[in-house]
């Protein structure tokens, strides 16, 4: 898995049906603080994720191994909003 920010969404009226009906949010990995360190891209949500939370995202062949996304041409999927990271008994992030 991988930490991500969730910097916005997207619409696309056209798609294949198996992804009918999913929300589309527009992510970019991150590091332990919740800064912003990759390329943005595009992740199914399954958890009902939100611009500016600090997400866990599985990709590839993993991105199709959940409820929603059963075989589903997807390649990357929202499967939690971070609450808090603890690194080395510090907390590096906490979700306001």
């Amino acid at each position: 898995m991988k930490i991500a920010l969730v910097i916005g969404s997207t619409i696309s009226t056209i798609k294949d049906e198996v992804i009918r009906g999913r929300k589309l949010l527009i992510v970019r990995d991150a590091d332990t603080a919740g800064k912003p360190t990759g390329e943005p891209y595009i992740a199914v949500d399954t958890v009902s994720a939100g611009t500016g939370d600090l997400v866990m995202v599985t990709d590839g062949s993993s991105a199709r191994y959940t409820n929603q996304t059963t075989n589903a041409p997807v390649d990357a999927v929202i499967v939690g909003v971070i609450d808090s990271l603890e690194l080395g008994g510090k907390v590096s992030y906490r979700k306001e």
